[in-house]
């Protein structure tokens, strides 16, 4: 490669790497805002001034040869760090701008995100959101995410996160169904029950529940003790049922046409029990290891911070804070 020739290739090298990250021309093309046809023609560019090939086409994905690979290994930090400081630049302006892409999952963004998303883009009206819809646990440095909503138990270690809200698994069922078929009163009634789960890796699908702890009383005041009734040990139970989904969404609909009782996350259940389309069952016990029971953001390590991703953080925390009650 002639050494005059390679500051016209740094928009080639930038779009290879683009290209990494996104697996397909067709998905780089889409994230770059230009065409296919264009992001091909760069490439094959890059591969001619390279004297080598660069990437492996197929008709679904493309796979980077080890010579592409190397070239990406060492453009993606130095490129980070030009988005970095130029990031850094406009901040300086004082006022939260630019785009940021969050990816979050698919029931949670539907019913609790964007309907929400119109207020905060009216206060900010130069940010701009991504918002990649899918439950499959992204790699946020690879795929270029800014940030993430994670649904789960406990935030990975090797990234920034933010408690956002309380979350519970809610038993739900409607009232036709409970008629048909009455209603449990204790978990182990559940195997009897036409239940609708969520797949899971075991053979036999489970559901764990623990009572709910009561408020301590005090039930003699001469004696001034305070006493409350021992927690219950946890119950497991085999369920079975009609309708197996990954999605809670599609369960809390099922089970709103009476076709059993299904196990959700409180903020898909949400809006269902306020207009009583469906009913909580067994309220008094505690779901456990169903769902996770925070909602997280989070967010890789960056030694910058754009305001627009802080200012998004910000009113997340803001606006979830109450949780999902119904």
């Amino acid at each position: 490669m002639k050494p005059q020739n390679i500051e016209a290739l740094w928009t080639h090298l930038h779009w290879l790497t683009v290209l990494a990250q996104q697996g397909s021309f067709t998905a780089a093309a889409l994230r770059l805002g230009v065409s296919k046809a264009a992001m091909s023609q760069r490439i094959a560019e890059l591969e001619r001034a390279a004297e080598a090939p660069l990437v492996q086409r197929t008709t679904r994905s493309v796979r980077l040869t080890e010579a592409g690979q190397r070239l990406v290994e060492d453009m993606r930090g130095p490129f980070e760090q030009i988005a970095h400081s130029f990031a850094g630049v406009r901040d300086l302006a004082g006022v939260p701008r630019g785009l940021v892409r969050v990816t979050a999952p698919v029931a949670f963004a539907r019913q609790q995100l964007v309907p929400r998303l119109a207020d905060f883009l009216r206060a900010h009206p130069e940010i701009r959101i991504e918002l990649d819809l899918s439950d499959r646990l992204s790699s946020l440095a690879m795929e270029g995410f800014d940030l993430a909503i994670r649904h789960t138990a406990a935030p990975p270690d090797t990234h920034v996160a933010w408690t956002l809200c309380e979350t519970r698994s809610l038993l739900v069922a409607s009232r036709a169904y409970l008629r048909r078929r009455g209603t449990p009163r204790e978990p182990q009634a559940l195997a009897g029950h036409d239940c609708l789960h969520y797949p899971r890796a075991q053979d036999t699908p489970t559901w764990h529940f623990e009572a709910r702890k009561p408020s301590p009383k005090t039930t003699s005041r001469s004696a001034g003790k305070a006493t409350s009734k021992p927690t219950a040990p946890r119950i497991t139970v085999p369920v079975s049922g009609p309708l197996v989904a990954n999605n809670s969404e599609a369960l809390r609909d099922a089970a709103a046409t009476g076709l059993g009782i299904a196990l959700v996350p409180d903020f898909s259940a949400q809006s269902a029990l306020q207009s009583g389309k469906l009913v909580e069952v067994l309220p008094q016990w505690r779901s456990v290891g169903a769902f996770g029971e925070r909602l997280y953001a989070i967010r890789p390590y960056a030694t910058h911070v754009p305001q627009a991703v802080t200012a998004f953080v910000g009113w997340l925390r803001a606006t979830l804070a109450d949780g999902f009650a119904a």
